[in-house]
């Protein structure tokens, strides 16, 4: 198991539960991702903006979000995502609502 530095021990007792529960809670958690990635694979970019990956295809396939092909490898460069989100908030009420 990967240690992490903190005292589950101490943690599990303050929070009244057992330790072997936060252990397990604590081995399952997601991987955060890879930060300096430029390319995201389709699974990666719809996990970053909390869509699934029909949904993101269904982007691509339009053009909503840049794609590129790398071999028979599909990626979505780190900015296009940006630039989506980025798209969105201008044409949605959202990002000016008080």
């Amino acid at each position: 198991m990967p240690e992490y530095g903190l005292p589950l021990a101490q943690i599990a007792r303050l929070l009244d539960v057992p330790e072997d529960a936060l252990r397990t809670l604590v081995a399952h958690r997601r991987p955060a991702g890879d930060a300096t990635l430029v390319a995201l694979t389709v699974e990666e970019a719809a996990r970053r903006l909390g869509v699934g990956r029909t949904k993101l295809y269904e982007y691509v396939s339009t053009g909503e979000i840049a794609s590129v092909k790398i071999g028979s490898l599909r990626r979505i460069p780190a900015e296009a995502v940006n630039d989506f989100l980025t798209r969105q908030l201008g044409a949605s009420d959202f990002g000016t609502a008080a």
